[in-house]
């Protein structure tokens, strides 16, 4: 369960009523790599597995769905197992982290230990991303591909307590739309979603209902996306981010405006 009706009294101008509204329930996911707790992420309980492989996968543990073994999710205890194939040599241990940066929690991002891991496994996304100046896309299929999140993110729209996002193809075709407390879940959720179907990212627009923050971009720079937009503003650690990577990075998708703050020649008009 992600949600519940509670009872409010809801004041408007100088009338009062008791009516009951949608609140979201956020809940503490643990996953255990090959028997080892890895991370306690706080988060909407919905969309697990996609949760936990797009986790896996902008850490740099796994690389695609065929490193993985097993997974089993214990939605009673909260828990999510995973078992990696034998070739992938995982070591707790290398990671670096403590207590305190094993909890992912629904704030403004990731912890710094999170953070430096995902740049380790940035170098060959760089090039890729750099490399990748053909990729064209039209102004306005961005503009719709934003309308269409927002219909597609229903709990979003009925209780303003959570982050949607979203990837499309180049010609504004929807794959997948998710919902989370933290934005970068959502974006992990659509990314896993996209591992589990075995397609390729580097050729698809993400979208979000976020802030564009460093850690928004470098969840998209792991996974090779070129173009990312959202309702929302692009924080300096996202520019800066997005222009050293090859990413085109758009905020503030609202009716036919937008701003391109890096990379702008892949948008056409």
């Amino acid at each position: 369960m992600f949600q519940r009706k509670v009872k409010i009294l809801r004041i408007k101008k100088e009338s009062k009523t008791e009516e009951f509204d949608t609140v979201l329930i956020e809940q503490s996911i643990d996953i255990i790599v090959n028997s080892n707790p890895l991370v306690s992420i706080i988060c909407l309980p919905k969309d697990l597995k996609d949760l936990a492989l797009g986790f896996l996968f902008s850490i740099g543990i796994i690389n695609s769905i065929e490193d993985i073994n097993k997974i089993t999710i214990n939605e009673l205890e909260g828990k999510i197992n995973i078992k990696l194939v034998d070739s992938i040599k995982f070591k707790l241990n290398d990671l670096e982290l403590n207590p305190i940066s094993r909890v992912i929690d629904t704030s403004c991002g990731i912890s710094s230990p999170w953070r430096n891991i995902i740049k380790k496994s940035l170098e060959d996304s760089k090039k890729i991303l750099l490399s990748n100046k053909d990729i064209k896309i039209k102004s306005s299929v961005i503009f719709n591909s934003i309308i269409k999140m927002q219909k597609e993110t229903t709990l979003f729209r009925e209780t303003g307590g959570c982050h949607g996002a979203a990837i499309f193809d180049l010609n504004g075709d929807l794959i997948v739309a998710r919902e989370d407390i933290g934005r970068h879940n959502a974006i992990d959720k659509v990314i896993g979603y996209l591992l589990l179907q075995k397609e390729s990212l580097n050729n698809k627009l993400l979208t979000s209902t976020g802030r564009l923050t460093g850690d928004s971009v470098l969840k998209a720079t792991r996974a090779n996306i070129p173009i990312i937009a959202s309702l929302s503003a692009a924080i300096e650690s996202g520019i800066r981010l997005a222009l050293a990577y090859g990413i085109t990075l758009i905020g503030f998708v609202r009716g036919s405006r937008m701003n391109i703050y890096t990379h702008p020649d892949r948008i056409e008009i």
